[in-house]
């Protein structure tokens, strides 16, 4: 009976986090949230080699594309927050079976954040002033704030050099949306 309820626990603690992840990204898929690909009323420029670069209107506003840049890290964060608490808890009380699946899970989402944050370390050192990336299973969307003069083939070239080297995608799955 005991062995029972730590297996519905960890079945619920599982779920949980599932829900979370889920949750989390219904919030960043609505209207009333910025979506990394959907930032501006974009006009689709796609280069002969696949990446995509979304060039916006410019906004009156200067704060915007700090706010912008904040609010994705924060919502980012929060979310990978609550999927490792919950995780670390599935590891507390689960089997060996479900502690391993949780730790696998966890040491992905630890990963994932250390590339995103190499990936942006990388791209500010090239002199772009902020950039926020968002990994997922399907690929990789950079968000970078506008340099100069607008978003140039070369700068696109730039980015998803970093990103190619920092990771194992193809030029077909990294997004490039310029922030203005």
């Amino acid at each position: 009976m005991n062995k029972w309820k730590k297996n519905m626990m960890a079945a619920a603690v599982l779920l949980v986090v599932c829900f979370g992840i889920y949750m989390n990204w219904m919030y960043t898929n609505s209207e009333d949230v910025a979506d990394l690909t959907d930032v501006l009323d974009a006009e689709t420029v796609l280069s002969e080699n696949g990446v995509i670069m979304d060039g916006g209107s410019s906004n009156t506003d200067a704060n915007v594309g700090t706010d912008y840049f904040a609010a994705v890290r924060l919502s980012r964060q929060e979310a990978r927050d609550s999927a490792v608490n919950l995780l670390q808890e599935a590891m507390a009380y689960g089997d060996s079976t479900q502690q391993q699946q949780s730790s696998a899970q966890l040491e992905k989402i630890v990963q994932t954040g250390l590339c995103e944050a190499q990936i942006e370390s990388l791209i500010i050192a090239k002199g772009y002033a902020d950039c926020v990336a968002y990994m997922s299973d399907t690929g990789i969307s950079v968000a970078v704030a506008s340099p100069e003069g607008g978003m140039q083939n070369t700068d696109v070239a730039v980015i998803a050099d970093i990103v190619l080297t920092q990771t194992d995608l193809t030029i077909d799955q990294i997004h490039v949306v310029e922030v203005t």
